[in-house]
């Protein structure tokens, strides 16, 4: 069975929307990365840290999933990684309330033996040593590696994030990081730009407006599903990602092409991830309502045209 290694918080979140608010709640990138690829027929493992404050029965929740939970460190004593955020009403925006670093400030992650020859590896928004590292752990060279970042490490790390770029295939941004990190205003220009300084391929994600994947020359855009619905987008990034990478470790297969499915695959999980706050939806989620939207995916995005002469 192919195998993904996934990187990532294992956190708690805290949820303010125009909807409501929760308490402490489970969250973090590779925790939602880790939920969604679950839909997959695939061998896959977290690596990240939390401290003896976290329960056991999250821990549990990954191993329902099949996620290995091996290379989550538990550092007794110390406390697990906490946000807190309140989003705008147009949800597209929103404020940080408070993040505490807590054990993820002196993270060095530990690859588990069994996935240190991964197909596939899902580098999550991380300080780029801690990914840089993750990759100096491996005994075989991916199949393909993905990076997802964001601005905040444009901001403080960029020589570090430069250096991982030359290393990875595939970078995972929004629209406004894309922008920040190639100077150009223009997407196509941007993707154009960020290949140049390593990746072969640019997945620019843009919220509700869906997703662009660019290489070389080959654009393909993959929209979002209307949804009638949006509680809380926390984590809908990630889920993407895990959805993305899920595919393609399943698949064995990187080429464009079957990026193009991919991206769809991982459009279609994200919009369950946005219609519970945290990551209760995604907790739940069969295999039947996959299936049934993907579905709706094809109505939405196939049609025939016949060209006049």
């Amino acid at each position: 069975m192919n195998k993904l290694l996934i990187v990532g918080t294992v956190a708690f979140d805290e949820i303010e929307t125009p909807f409501g608010k929760t308490n402490k709640v489970l969250g973090g990138a590779g925790t939602y990365i880790g939920l969604s690829a679950s839909h997959f027929n695939i061998k896959s493992a977290i690596v990240s840290v939390v401290g003896d404050d976290f329960p056991q029965e999250y821990l549990d929740l990954l191993k329902s999933k099949n996620i290995e939970t091996c290379g989550i460190e538990v550092v007794e004593g110390g406390k697990t990684f906490f946000w807190s955020g309140r989003y705008h009403n147009d949800l597209n925006s929103r404020d940080t309330l408070d993040t505490q670093l807590n054990v993820l400030a002196d993270f060095n992650p530990v690859v588990p033996e069994d996935f240190k020859d991964s197909d596939v590896v899902m580098l999550g928004n991380l300080h780029p040593n801690i990914q840089i590292s993750v990759l100096d752990q491996l005994t075989a060279k991916p199949k393909l590696v993905v990076l997802d970042t964001m601005n905040f490490w444009m901001n403080c790390a960029l020589d570090e994030l430069k250096t991982l770029l030359k290393r990875i295939d595939v970078i995972t941004i929004n629209d406004e990081e894309a922008r920040q990190l190639s100077g150009e205003y223009s997407l196509v220009k941007a993707a154009e730009v960020i290949q140049a300084m390593g990746p072969k391929y640019v997945v620019i994600k843009k919220g509700e407006h869906g997703a662009l994947l660019f290489s070389g020359n080959d654009v393909f855009y993959a929209p979002a599903l209307p949804l009638k619905e949006v509680f809380d987008p926390t984590g809908a990034g990630d889920t993407f990602a895990g959805g993305f990478t899920g595919y393609l470790t399943q698949t064995h297969n990187v080429s464009f092409n079957n990026m193009k499915n991919a991206i769809i695959f991982g459009s279609n999980l994200a919009s369950f991830c946005v219609e519970k706050f945290g990551t209760e939806r995604m907790e739940e989620l069969t295999r039947g309502e996959v299936q049934t939207r993907l579905q709706e995916f094809k109505m939405l995005t196939q049609f025939n045209i016949e060209l006049t002469k």
